[in-house]
Parts: C-alpha cells; sequence; structure tokens
C-alpha cells in the first residue's frame, strides 16, 4: 500500500492462540465469542503482524512476530501455524534478512520479538546482522528484571543477544523522518506505539493497546495488561485522533483483517475495512 511517498506491507510470521478469557478481561464470554470464537480449549486464534517500512531510504520492520525458538509443546500449547513465515514474507518482497535497516518493537513479548533473534549452532545471534533495533530503555531494563505476573512473556534470549545493535529511547522520539515513536502505556507500562507519515497521510502500528478490531470499545481490555485503567486512558486518548484524522490503524494481532480506518457514528467509533497488504 502506498502511504504518501513510502510503501507500507502488512507482513505476517503465522497465527497462534491465547486463551479467550485472557484477552477479554472483564468482558462476558458470551460477547466476546461472538467476534472471536474459541475452539475447543478456550483459545481464541490471533494473529502475528508485522510492518514493513519502505521509505525509499530506509527499509523498517516493527514488530518481528512469534519466532521458530519454541519446542514442539510450547508451539502445541500456543496453537502455533507458521504457514507464513516472517523471513519468507520479507522475500515475496524482494528482501532478504541484510535487507532491513532498522527494526522497531513496540515491547518485548515473545509474540513481538521472536524473529530479533535466531539459532545458529547453539548460540542465539540477530536475525537481522545490519540492522538496528529501537526500543524503549525502560520496556528493555523491566523486559530482563520482569515481575512474578509477567516472567513468562519475556524470554531474554530472544531478545539480549541483539544488544549490541540496539539504540535505546527514552519516551517520544523520531526515529527518522516520518517515523516516529510515542508511548502507549497500559499493557506494559513502557509500551511504544510506532507512527509512520509521508504526504500528509498517517499510519499508526497501535499494538496490544488493540490488538484486534474486537478490543476496540474502550472497556473491551484483556487481561494481561498491567495497568488497565492506563490501557483506557491511553485508548481514550489516541482513537479518536485516528477517527478524526482518519489515520490508517495497524493491528498486531487480528488474523483477519490488519489494518483499517475508524469512523464516529452516533458517537461510537467504528471500523472501516481497508484493502491493500
Amino acid at each position: 500500500m502506498k502511504l504518501g511517498a513510502f510503501e507500507i506491507h502488512a507482513l505476517s510470521d503465522g497465527t497462534f492462540g491465547l486463551d479467550g478469557g485472557q484477552m477479554f478481561g472483564v468482558v462476558p464470554k458470551p460477547l466476546w465469542e461472538k467476534k472471536l470464537p474459541a475452539d475447543e480449549r478456550n483459545r481464541v486464534r490471533l494473529g502475528l503482524t508485522c510492518l514493513l517500512v519502505r521509505t525509499g531510504k530506509y527499509n523498517i520492520l516493527i514488530e518481528t512476530g512469534i519466532g521458530e525458538k519454541f519446542d514442539a509443546k510450547r508451539a502445541e500449547i500456543y496453537n502455533i501455524d507458521h504457514s507464513l513465515r516472517l523471513p519468507d514474507e520479507l522475500s515475496r518482497h524482494g528482501l532478504s534478512l541484510d535487507d532491513i535497516d532498522i527494526v522497531i518493537n513496540t515491547h518485548l513479548h515473545f509474540d513481538h520479538c521472536g524473529w530479533n533473534t535466531r539459532r545458529e549452532g547453539s548460540q542465539f545471534v540477530p536475525t537481522f546482522s545490519k540492522a538496528r533495533y529501537f526500543m524503549q530503555r525502560a520496556e528493555w531494563e523491566h523486559a530482563l528484571h520482569p515481575s512474578e505476573r509477567d516472567r513468562a512473556s519475556y524470554l531474554e534470549e530472544w531478545f539480549a543477544p541483539a544488544e549490541p545493535q540496539t539504540v535505546f529511547v527514552e519516551g517520544a522520539r523520531e526515529i527518522v523522518a516520518g517515523v516516529r515513536v510515542e508511548l502507549a502505556p497500559g499493557h506494559v507500562r513502557d509500551m511504544q506505539c510506532v507512527w509512520i507519515e509521508s504526504e500528509g497521510r498517517r499510519a499508526c502500528f497501535i499494538s496490544d493497546l488493540v490488538p484486534t478490531r474486537a478490543h476496540l470499545p474502550f472497556p473491551w481490555i484483556m487481561a494481561f495488561d498491567l495497568y488497565p485503567l492506563d490501557t483506557l486512558a491511553s485508548k481514550r486518548r489516541l482513537l479518536p485522533q485516528l477517527a478524526e484524522n482518519r489515520d490508517l490503524i495497524v493491528f498486531p494481532h487480528d488474523a483477519e483483517v490488519p489494518w483499517g480506518m475508524l469512523t464516529e457514528v452516533d458517537g461510537k467509533l467504528a471500523f472501516q475495512q481497508v484493502s491493500g497488504t
């Protein structure tokens, strides 16, 4: 898809499954299962969307999916389907791993940084050997020393070997012209969303603030979120802005629709699908 002078492409690293109750928090199952049906183990199917931004000067990758480092047992628990893989998706667009100049992770949960590193023999090495990785410093430090509540979400070997190539950010920052990050706390304290802007057109990779279309209503917040009231405040701040400006919103985990636009209908936000990948 063209976004001004830029090209953006929604790439997939396959799908995985998480418990529907965890994905929807206090929302009752009779409501959420109408939007995302659960399997016999109460797992809902989720996408693993990564965004490729081609500025003409830089090839930028936002998120790196879940990767292939899980053993068979954990891959089955999370119902991982790798019919699509991020490296193959890049190849489909004529890019090798070494063609990526910049990697931006919104946060470091294992389903967002899986291809930051890869196995090489008995070691883990950066997958994108020529890229700079951009990450909020506070999120990096938390990922290295997580709490008991979220320890299972952080796997150090999936991101730490890329530290020599990592540029640490503190708060809002322009990464390159037309691409900037902004804090959107709630899911974790220091999660960042990514704004892409060119020739008056804008897109926002919203990350786990709104993981799927089903999570657009303000109170539909995941049980995973460490700071749910901050999630609510971030959604109330960002979503009306996206609707007013007719910006593209990119979801990380919608298995069917990677992006679209928001409109306001009778005082409520409504989703409008946009074609193209």
